[in-house]
């Protein structure tokens, strides 16, 4: 590129410079723009694994508190099955009528609370079966059934 005579540059150096120029200033602004853009990216992904995170973990409590509900009226269900049959079972003792099977089903009652527990309620449950079996007085018999009663509420409470 030859210089002009006055001494200044020609018109297609001052061109070639601010092409250069341009061009380099492109590049510096997309480099900056393309990390910007990364960043907002992973930010955004970020946002988004978060916001998965939140909502598996919501269903997650969802379906522990509906496990926990099916267990809570399970127990229940068993606790009363064999309250019932206890008292099927007392009846036939104080009138000497029963049905045939009213040891069968107390038995089988016995067993669920057995199975369910707490170990309190299995306990006192077993207490008053063997009770009922040994024939006890009426006070005692009403005792045992109590401390039954008492036991499986608590459990039924504490949820």
């Amino acid at each position: 590129m030859a210089d002009r005579e006055d001494g200044g540059m020609s018109d297609w150096g001052i061109a070639l410079i601010a092409a250069g120029s341009a061009i380099a200033g492109s590049v510096v602004t997309g480099w900056y723009t393309r990390g910007a853009g990364l960043r907002q990216a992973a930010a955004a992904r970020h946002a988004g694994d978060r916001q998965a995170d939140a909502l598996l973990e919501s269903v997650r409590m969802t379906l522990r508190a509906e496990s926990a509900n099916r267990e809570f009226a399970l127990r229940r269900q068993t606790y009363a099955e064999f309250l019932g049959a206890a008292e099927a079972r007392s009846l036939t003792e104080r009138n000497g009528r029963g049905q045939a099977d009213d040891d069968v089903l107390l038995q089988r009652a016995l067993s669920g609370v057995l199975l369910e527990g707490p170990p309190d309620a299995a306990a006192a449950a077993q207490h008053l079966v063997d009770c009922l079996r040994r024939h006890e007085r009426p006070d005692e018999l009403k005792r045992a059934k109590l401390a039954f009663v008492s036991v499986a509420q608590e459990c039924c409470r504490s949820r």
